[in-house]
């Protein structure tokens, strides 16, 4: 079992340590610019008018990254990097954004508010390998600028309904939004969408809707109540489009969700890493010396009882050296208690046996599936496979012995359901710019020609992007596109879907509008002594189920 962590995490390289320092990077740039002064660049609007731009939408325009929102990655925002780029085509220098002020942000999925523990951002531990938060989080305080002021309206966490309703700043409610009522014109009264219309926007990004269908992914689908209905969907986003089409003339950029399940988070811990060596040959057979009691049970039910031969085979355990699935819990499985009782009835098996198949009634090792391929293992997982789930039992290794929580893992059950309403969303997003006339120009994320599907592989070209004749990856390594939350791009990543926003614009309003220069940004931070890994006596666990996309 000194094997099962080997290959969960993607590998870290060194070599890219330079680009990880947010001030080196800042300092680099000055240096640069100092000694080889940048040519001339220039632009043109073509038929839009950049003179107000605001972005609306969810933690991907907020510039949450790194499981918080924090200075640097606010920075390097989608609407920051947007906005930059298009001051070459008539917008303004400045673009007002609700500054957090805190150079580490508070990290709410490592955080303990009860008992005093404040983490902020997370950084790389390459010597786990993996992300760490930091110590010494803060958490936000009310925003104190100029609140009418605002380009930004990106709220971390937040779905399509939130836009529209006062109570995503009222406290004491479900839908309230900490991160909204901090910089909300009017706390109670007041709502994200209005907000933004009361800026005047002259041209706008809307990017919403990934948490409509995010938030029950990372649950491992256990949270029905947090996946939008498709008619649900299809009022919440007509109505922000019909309010802003109606109330502002300004012309707009609509994105829609991108194929989330590609994500690190979903994809950095395979389904089938519980590894065993030559050296543990024995703890293998010791381990199926213990499950050929359950085997023989599904056996005695398939003769005797008329179980389903194929379901009783794909929920046998039976491990070997090398590589093997992580055992489930799987609710979907017809539940076997009334058929073991059967069992015991009859005197096939004894109470002791009969109450050591418990735990197992609903179990079955994690599998391929034709229709959606592997079935997943969340990032959360990564932390507790192979550990006793009982302390007191050192034998009760979780995803081995025993089956791991559905919180932790998504079924090709549950894929099929995400995926189904990830691309009804995005049929409803089509329609809708499609039936909004000329003003609106859709941002299509899964479409071939696009940076998700060339870094995911989508396009059938591989996994990873190449940029400037260098190689940057779908995950969360040094040379990576994604932060160390694995579900948020970091500045580099948030830079490739800009430059694809950019050509959007460019064919849809005969605009001319500069890329940035990607590689010029910095990917993830190393830790420096700074996170909690890094403590003596320190110890943390991952719950990314209040992580949104966002």
């Amino acid at each position: 079992m000194k094997h099962i962590f080997k290959s969960l995490l993607f590998s870290i390289s060194l070599a890219f340590l330079f680009f990880a320092c947010d001030g080196e990077y800042d300092s680099l740039v000055s240096s640069q610019e100092a000694d080889n002064p940048l040519p001339t660049v220039s632009g043109d609007p073509g038929n839009a008018d950049f003179s107000k731009v605001v972005t609306i939408g969810n933690s991907l325009t907020a510039g949450f990254k790194d499981g918080a929102l924090y200075d640097f990655a606010q920075s390097k925002s989608l609407g920051a990097q947007l906005a930059h780029q298009l001051t070459f085509a008539g917008a303004p220098e400045v673009f007002n954004q609700p500054d957090i002020n805190s150079a580490v942000g508070f990290n709410s999925s490592a955080s303990n508010i009860g008992q005093g523990v404040i983490l902020g951002r997370f950084k790389l531990d390459t010597s786990i390998p993996g992300p760490s938060p930091v110590i010494n989080g803060e958490i936000p305080g009310n925003y104190e600028g100029d609140r009418s002021a605002l380009n930004n309206f990106g709220v971390p966490g937040i779905q399509v309904g939130q836009l529209l309703t006062p109570l995503t700043g009222t406290p004491n409610n479900p839908a309230f939004n900490p991160l909204y009522a901090r910089f909300a014109s009017n706390p109670g009264t007041s709502t994200i969408l209005g907000d933004a219309i009361a800026a005047n926007p002259t041209f706008f990004t809307l990017w919403i809707g990934n948490n409509d269908v995010l938030g029950y992914a990372l649950s491992g689908g256990t949270n029905t109540a947090i996946l939008t209905d498709p008619a649900s969907f299809q009022v919440q986003f007509s109505t922000v489009v019909s309010q802003l089409m109606e109330n502002t003339q300004a012309n707009g950029l609509v994105a829609d969700i991108p194929a989330l399940l590609f994500a690190p988070y979903f994809r950095a811990v395979a389904w089938n890493v519980i590894e065993f060596g030559e050296d543990e040959a024995a703890t293998v057979a010791q381990l199926n010396g213990a499950f050929a009691g359950f085997n023989d049970a599904l056996d005695a039910i398939v003769a005797n009882l008329g179980h389903p031969a194929a379901d009783a085979e794909r929920r046998k355990v039976s491990y070997q050296v090398g590589k093997n699935p992580i055992l489930i819990h799987d609710s979907d499985l017809e539940d076997l208690s009334p058929k073991f009782d059967i069992l015991l009835a009859a005197g096939a098996i004894t109470v002791e046996q009969r109450q050591a198949l418990q735990p197992y009634v609903q179990a079955r090792p994690m599998a391929v599936s034709q229709q959606t391929g592997p079935e997943i293992a969340l990032l959360a997982a990564g932390a507790i496979l192979g550990t006793p789930a009982d302390p007191s039992n050192p034998l009760s290794l979780q995803g081995i012995v025993v089956p791991l929580g559905e919180q932790y893992h998504l079924t090709s059950n549950k894929i099929v359901t995400i995926e189904t309403a990830r691309q009804s969303f995005n049929n409803i997003i089509a329609n809708v710019v499609n039936s909004a006339g000329d003003r609106l120009a859709l941002y299509e994320t899964n479409s071939v020609n696009n940076a998700f599907a060339d870094i995911w592989g989508l396009d059938g070209s591989g996994t990873g992007i190449r940029v400037g004749g260098v190689t940057l990856a779908p995950d969360f390594s040094p040379n990576g596109v994604f932060s160390t939350d694995g579900i948020h791009p970091n500045s580099r990543g948030i830079a490739l879907v800009v430059n694809d926003m950019i050509e959007v614009i460019e064919n849809k309003w005969g605009s001319s509008i500069p890329q940035i220069d990607v590689l010029a940004l910095p990917g993830i931070q190393i830790c420096a002594g700074d996170c909690v890994s890094q403590q003596d006596g320190m110890l943390f666990s991952m719950d990314f189920s209040e992580v949104s996309l966002e």
